[in-house]
């Protein structure tokens, strides 16, 4: 008798339907909670997907409704705020953004590891680029990428035009005088692609010549948004010429909406992994380990692949039928299908990014914001 329940448990184990490799939620009472919250810079466009996407799955999988939402918040807000909560969490992951905050809230004890399966993590590449590599997870497991993001510059062919300006590949196609108060870009005091960038002109150039950089930039500067969002849709909307640091797949949103913008990203584009973590005392870890998992799978690829993003993984690459969003996704970030079949130029570093983030809003107030009206005069 003894021998034949132990024989019927493992057939049971084998019919078991399928989960993610390395891990089984068939077994148990609870494989997920119903719940589900996020804090994060993403914009609804990808979020919203990823969320339903990830609801649909847990019914089909589990049988499970998950309720899902997220707070909508720049980088920076989103991480005040989960310092402000200091292990009390009103949500239960972190999405989006530099991966640099990402380390200074795990020193904080502020996330707990993901510890997804194997599979699932090993899926991911340690890092990507050169002559400095970006990470693609960490190497405590506190944090691990979600989908490839380059953070480029945008602009309007008819604008640019008029203006009888080139249209830019490089970043130093939006100093060219033509450009004269026609560039939208969002403060790195609110956006994390525009603090990636400013990071990246300093490092090109170091400190000083890297803000004589930046101060020419905001001397062609015509508008400071609100967020990062609204710069490729004042460029879309031929209120200015160019966009700076735009993350791709907000640029691709303003197409698929219908209106003429082109993206371009140039040498040293940040490309962000797109970081997400679980945070300490989080109510629904559960739920929130099966949604980082079920991301990093084909279906969950899909969803960012359809939208302007590129896959994390080598073995997955953007690609769809003809016409379709997917295509035309490559068509709009010219031609890419997998940032791992390309060279990846990169100077951002992660460790200085960490160490000089509060540094570079403090100066970015000091020499460009309370000076923007002067620099704008030369």
């Amino acid at each position: 008798m003894v021998r034949l329940i132990a024989v019927l448990a493992a057939l049971a184990a084998l019919l078991a339907p399928s989960g993610f490799a390395g891990r089984s939620y068939a077994q148990g009472p609870a494989p997920v909670e119903s719940e589900l919250n996020l804090i994060t810079p993403v914009s609804k466009f990808i979020h919203d997907a990823a969320l339903k996407a990830f609801a649909d799955y847990a019914k089909e999988r589990w049988n499970v409704t998950v309720k899902v939402s997220a707070i909508p918040a720049g980088t920076p807000v989103a991480y005040g705020r989960i310092t402000e909560w200091k292990g009390k969490p009103e949500v239960d992951i972190f999405w989006g953004g530099e991966s640099a905050l990402f380390e200074k809230l795990a020193e904080q004890k502020l996330l707990q590891k993901v510890e997804i399966s194997t599979a699932a993590w090993d899926s991911i590449p340690a890092s990507i680029g050169k002559p400095k590599p970006i990470p693609l997870k960490d190497k405590d497991g506190f944090w691990v990428g979600t989908a490839l993001e380059p953070y480029g510059l945008v602009y309007n062919p008819k604008r640019i035009q008029r203006l009888g300006a080139p249209e830019p590949k490089e970043w130093e196609d939006l100093l060219n005088p033509k450009l004269k108060g026609e560039v939208a870009q969002c403060a790195p005091t609110r956006s994390s692609s525009s603090n990636a960038t400013y990071e990246v002109m300093l490092s090109r150039f170091g400190e000083d010549k890297g803000w004589e950089w930046l101060a020419r930039l905001a001397a062609n500067t015509g508008h400071f948004t609100a967020r990062s969002r609204d710069v490729p849709t004042v460029v879309a909307k031929g209120e200015f010429a160019a966009g700076f640091a735009v993350p791709s797949y907000m640029a691709f949103e303003e197409k698929l909406a219908g209106f003429d913008i082109k993206f371009v990203a140039p040498t040293y584009a940040f490309v962000t992994p797109e970081p997400m973590a679980i945070l300490a005392g989080a109510r629904n870890p559960k739920a929130a380990r099966a949604f980082i998992e079920f991301l990093l799978t084909e279906r969950g690829q899909k969803v960012f692949m359809e939208r302007g993003l590129f896959p994390i993984t080598p073995k997955f690459k953007v690609q769809g039928v003809p016409g379709s969003t997917a295509e035309l996704a490559v068509e709009f970030t010219g031609g890419v299908r997998s940032y791992f079949d390309r060279e990846v130029a990169n100077v951002y570093d992660e460790a200085v990014a960490a160490k000089r983030s509060d540094a570079l809003k403090v100066r970015f107030r000091s020499d460009i914001e309370a000076k923007w009206e002067d620099l704008k005069k030369k």
